[in-house]
């Protein structure tokens, strides 16, 4: 029998929610104040206690609960509900304009800082030449 038809393989359940967060066994082995041998070990036991439940829980900054309602197929409509998204009700999550238009906007005003001053010294020439000729 493979642990992977097991739908509560609480081992297995932890292994795929460390992954799920990027984490490897030795980092999780350290968090929980043990040795990656434990966490695997851990990681292929079907059943776990409660209180080793709670220790795990903690270091992976779930809670027990997750760790006992954790799904592969839960995670994948959650992924699948929140990236499966139209364009006409897109959600942008972080920058909320376009960086290019940003630069052009900050060259245009570069260039129109630099017209200005252009023309100051044009005017001051200028206003040079009337002292000049009134001598």
């Amino acid at each position: 029998m493979s642990t992977l038809t097991k739908p509560n393989h609480m081992g297995r359940k932890i292994s795929r929610i460390r992954e799920l967060k990027d984490m490897k066994q030795e980092a999780l082995a350290q968090a929980m104040g043990t040795n990656q041998q434990t966490v695997s070990i851990l990681e292929n036991s079907e059943e776990i206690d409660d209180e080793k439940l709670k220790e795990v829980a903690k270091a992976l900054g779930v809670s027990v609960e997750a760790i006992k309602n954790f799904s592969e197929e839960a995670v994948l409509n959650i992924i699948g509900n929140t990236y499966h998204v139209d364009n006409s009700s897109a959600v942008h999550y972080g920058c909320t304009f376009n960086p290019l238009d940003k630069l052009i906007q900050s060259h245009e005003q570069q260039i129109k800082l630099y017209e200005r001053l252009v023309q100051a010294e044009k005017d001051k020439v200028e206003y040079l030449e009337k002292l000049l000729k009134a001598k």
